[in-house]
C-alpha cells in the first residue's frame, strides 16, 4: 500500500498531460464548405489552405484575400490607471496614444527576453484592448490580471470577440461594398482604428495586418463573425477576394519580415537581437525588463537576425542550423519557405554579430546537405 499514492499521483498527471480537445472558430464550417484542409494550431482547428498556399498567397498581393484569426487572444484593461498599467508591461511607448491609435509592441520578462509581440489599442484613456498570440494566451492572460489587481479592471474578452482580417491592395474596395459606413473606412489612417458597421454587423475596424499589405482587421461578437464572412466573400468574389490560411498568412508575413512568435523571437531571444530594438524605448521611466535590455544596448550583440536568400538548390526550414563556409555550425535557422512573391527561398536566422553584413555567404545545412545563402537586405517584400 505504501507506493499507492504515487502510482495514483502520476495516473492523474498522465491524464492531465492529455490535450485537451480542439477548439473550433465560429467560422469552422465555412472553412469546411469551402473545401479548407484542418489542422491543429495552438489548441484551434484552423484552415492551413483552400486552394493552395501559392494562389492564396497571390490573391492577397495582387486582389485581397480574407483570413480568421479568432484564434488569437483579445485582452481589456478598464480604469483610470490602465493605460499607465499597460505601459509599465511592455517596451514601447503607450503613453504617446489618441484615442483610436494602436502600436505594435513587445512584452518581455525582467530578463529583457519576450514573453509575445503585442498589438495594443486605445480605445479610450480608461480603456485599452491588447491582441496577443494564441500560443502566448494563457501566459498573457496571467500577466495582465495580475498587474491589473488593485490598479485596473482586466478582462480576457477573447471566447466573446472573432477577429477577421481583409488583406490586399483590394480590401478597401471590398469594404466600400459592405454598407452602412463602411465606405469611410479608407479614411483610417494606419494602425488606427474606429468602430463601425459592416455589412450590418457592429465592429470594430483596425487599419492593421500580418501581411505586409494594406488592408484591416475586424472585430466583432463571436457569433455575428459567420454573417459577416459570408458578406465579405460574396462582395468581395468578383474582385478577386479569396479566403486565405494559416499556409499564405506564413508565407505573406516571411516576404514581409514580420517576425513569428515560437519561431524568431521567443523567451530565448531579446528585442533588440531580434531586430525589434524600434519598439524599446529606454527613455520610458520604468518598465518591465527595461535593466536588463539597457544592458543588452550597452554591449556589442554576440547574435543578430537576419534575412537571407539560399542561392543554392534547398529551401530553408526552421530549425535546419546555419554553418560557417568551412562547415561550422554558427546560428540557427527560425523561418523559411520558398517566397511566392519575389521568386526565391528566403529565411530568418540567427548568426554570429560578425557574419550579419549583406553579402555575408554561409550554409544552410538542408538535412545533412549544405547549401549556399547570403543575408540580404529585408524586408524581401514591399508594396509599392
Amino acid at each position: 500500500m505504501a507506493d499507492t499514492a504515487p502510482r495514483l499521483d502520476y495516473a492523474a498527471r498522465v491524464m492531465s498531460d492529455s490535450p485537451p480537445p480542439l477548439r473550433r472558430t465560429s467560422l469552422y464550417d465555412r472553412h469546411v464548405k469551402a473545401g479548407a484542409r484542418m489542422v491543429p494550431f495552438t489548441g484551434f482547428e484552423m484552415p492551413v489552405q483552400y486552394t493552395g498556399i501559392v494562389d492564396e498567397h497571390q490573391a492577397v498581393r495582387t486582389a485581397c484575400g480574407i483570413f480568421d484569426v479568432s484564434h488569437m487572444g483579445e485582452l481589456e484593461m478598464r480604469g483610470e490607471y490602465a493605460g499607465q498599467v499597460v505601459d509599465y508591461l511592455i517596451t514601447n511607448d503607450a503613453s504617446k496614444l489618441v484615442d483610436g491609435q494602436a502600436l505594435y509592441t513587445c512584452a518581455c520578462n525582467e530578463q529583457g527576453t519576450i514573453l509575445d509581440d503585442l498589438i495594443i489599442y486605445r480605445a479610450a484613456q480608461d480603456r485599452w484592448l491588447i491582441v496577443c498570440n494564441a500560443s502566448n494566451h494563457d501566459k498573457m492572460v496571467a500577466v495582465f490580471e495580475k498587474a491589473a489587481k488593485d490598479h485596473c479592471e482586466f478582462e480576457d474578452r477573447t471566447d466573446a470577440t472573432a477577429l477577421i482580417a481583409l488583406q490586399g491592395p483590394k480590401a478597401f474596395e471590398v469594404l466600400a461594398l459592405a454598407g452602412g459606413d463602411a465606405a469611410k473606412l479608407v479614411e483610417l489612417k494606419s494602425f488606427h482604428f474606429r468602430d463601425a458597421v459592416v455589412a450590418n454587423v457592429r465592429c470594430t475596424v483596425a487599419r492593421t495586418g500580418y501581411t505586409g499589405e494594406d488592408g484591416v482587421e475586424i472585430f466583432c461578437a463571436w457569433n455575428d463573425a459567420p454573417a459577416l464572412w459570408d458578406q465579405l466573400v460574396t462582395l468581395g468574389q468578383p474582385l478577386g477576394l479569396k479566403p486565405a490560411g494559416l499556409g499564405a498568412r506564413d508565407t505573406l508575413r516571411l516576404e514581409s519580415r514580420l517576425s513569428l512568435y515560437g519561431n524568431d523571437i521567443d523567451e530565448t531571444t531579446n528585442p533588440i537581437e531580434a531586430g525589434l530594438g524600434w519598439v524599446v524605448k529606454l527613455d520610458k521611466p520604468m518598465f518591465v525588463g527595461k535593466a536588463a535590455l539597457e544592458k543588452v544596448k550597452a554591449s556589442p550583440l554576440p547574435r543578430k537576425l537576419v534575412g537571407f536568400e539560399v542561392t543554392g538548390r534547398g529551401v530553408a526550414r526552421h530549425g535546419y542550423p546555419l554553418r560557417d563556409m568551412d562547415g561550422n555550425e554558427v546560428g540557427i535557422c527560425t523561418s523559411g519557405s520558398p517566397g511566392p512573391t519575389v521568386g526565391k527561398s528566403i529565411g530568418l536566422g540567427y548568426l554570429p554579430a560578425a557574419m550579419t553584413a549583406i553579402g555575408t555567404k554561409f550554409l544552410v545545412d538542408c538535412r545533412g546537405k549544405n547549401v549556399e545563402a547570403v543575408v540580404v537586405k529585408t524586408p524581401f517584400y514591399k508594396r509599392s
